[in-house]
């Protein structure tokens, strides 16, 4: 049995007081749909695709362009941070020894 999944993302940013925006300047570049028919493709699967292509977009442009990001994911359809099924932030080390 095929169960496909359609696993919707977002990317955004911190926008200060405001909270959180989409990312970037286009930000339609960066929310969409996974379409799944593995099961073991599952949200965070889905996320770590998106994350692969955030991490492999940065290092094109090099590393001023790194952003603090967060990534969520729903199943089928975009709702609000709280009823994300999965969601990652990532913060990029400020510091460095």
């Amino acid at each position: 049995m095929n169960a496909r999944t359609d696993w919707v993302y977002r990317v955004d940013e911190p926008h200060g007081s405001e909270g959180w925006r989409p990312y970037g300047v286009h930000p339609e570049r960066w929310q969409g749909t996974i379409t799944s028919d593995n099961p073991a493709e599952d949200a965070e699967y889905a996320a770590a695709l998106v994350v692969t292509d955030l991490m492999t977009e940065w290092e094109r442009r090099g590393s001023e362009d790194v952003k603090h990001v967060r990534v969520l994911v729903w199943q089928n359809e975009a709702g609000t941070e709280a009823n994300a099924v999965f969601s990652v932030e990532i913060q990029p080390d400020i510091a460095q020894d």
